[in-house]
């Protein structure tokens, strides 16, 4: 039966061809990426080869073997060959600015692997995954704008090129209507162009943006995702963090000042509390042991304000702190100096009538009710 199969039909070459380039790019896409896997799982950081470039990489080597068997196929209409020939280049192109895409985040990934945000010390870390959060979007910004013109040039027609031009002479004139329709997205991007550089806020900050205490989870390239500590989420524009003062706890450092108040009575004994103070903190695990103390920081007509202060290595482990700081000072108090509490005083004295050494005592007068009710 293969004796009456003529081998060089070009149709079956063709489909041959195409068959053969089909299972040597699949194999071939197989193979690097099976070892690539194994690489990525001998390690402990991912660097997102497989997630982000295996589908654009198959998809480039089906369509490179696509335009090497077009050629060999015989019988297609010049027409024909035209439109597949073009649609071909155009995937190609889509695919190359996909493949494009992946490779910046394959190339994030390998820069932050050195920059670990668990660590205790990660303002490094903060500055410079913030920083490149903000850079990917530009660069896959760019990349999708050199798409669209290599797909523009891949067409090779000068009216298209000639319509082009015509398009970038009117965009001229509607920049000018956008650019005042979108005030506050040119102000939002020119903003995110900030935050990279001069680095008022960075991931995993802590912040108090109105009134709410949060952790910044997302910078995009419009708004940023703060994240409040009972799990809501808080969207800002990102010309807030300019236009607008905020506080940062971590800014700088992680390690912050803890303070608690406490308003006892001027009967206890400051210096025993300072002693309790210093025990507390010694006996707990969230004190980082750099600052410890207690002062009177105000004085009232009735009591008297204590201040303990504290350091953490955190802004979670401070407020933890505090916490305890208050209760078990209170229940120190409450077990040896209860009446230590603030309390409010009163003094009665008793008016004693002035009288003559000649005029006789008279009794004390009475209630009008009563008279009225011992006449009756």
């Amino acid at each position: 039966m293969l004796a009456h199969i003529n081998f060089r039909h070009p149709w079956f070459l063709a489909i041959f061809v195409l068959c053969a380039g089909i299972v040597v790019s699949n194999l071939g896409h197989y193979i690097l990426f099976r070892v690539l896997r194994k690489q990525e799982e001998q390690q402990t950081t991912r660097w997102g080869i497989r997630e982000h470039l295996s589908r654009p990489a198959r998809s480039i080597f089906s369509f490179t073997c696509l335009a090497i068997v077009l050629p060999l196929v015989p019988g297609v209409p010049d027409y024909l060959y035209a439109i597949l020939r073009q649609g071909i280049a155009m995937a190609i192109v889509v695919a190359l600015g996909w493949f494009a895409v992946g490779s910046i985040y394959v190339f994030e990934a390998i820069m932050l692997r050195r920059y670990d945000l668990t660590a205790e010390n990660n303002i490094q870390a903060r500055r410079v995954h913030t920083q490149f959060q903000l850079f990917r979007r530009m660069l896959i910004a760019l990349v999708v704008i050199i798409d669209i013109g290599a797909l523009l040039w891949t067409f090779n027609d000068p009216r298209i090129l000639h319509y082009g031009s015509g398009l970038l002479a009117s965009a001229g004139v509607a920049s000018v209507i956008l650019a005042t329709a979108a005030r506050s997205t040119a102000a939002n991007f020119f903003a995110g162009l900030q935050i990279a550089f001069t680095e008022p806020i960075r991931i995993h900050d802590v912040v108090v943006i109105q009134g709410e205490w949060g952790r910044i989870e997302e910078i995009n390239s419009a708004y940023v995702v703060v994240k409040i500590w009972d799990l809501r989420r808080l969207i800002v524009p990102l010309s807030y963090f300019i236009e607008n003062s905020f506080q940062n706890w971590t800014r700088e450092a992680t390690d912050l000042l803890g303070t608690a108040f406490l308003y006892v009575d001027y009967s206890i004994p400051v210096e025993d509390l300072r002693q309790q103070l210093k025990r507390i903190a010694e006996s707990s695990p969230l004190w980082d042991k750099n600052v410890c103390g207690l002062q009177v920081t105000n004085l009232t007509d009735r009591t008297m304000e204590l201040r303990c202060l504290v350091s953490a290595r955190n802004s979670s482990d401070s407020f933890d702190l505090r916490c305890l700081v208050r209760e078990q000072m209170i229940n120190y108090i409450q077990q040896n100096y209860p009446n230590a509490f603030p309390t409010t005083r009163f003094a009665a004295t008793a008016e004693i009538p002035v009288q003559s050494s000649s005029a006789p005592a008279q009794p004390p007068l009475e209630p009008a009710s009563f008279q009225k009710s011992a006449r009756q």
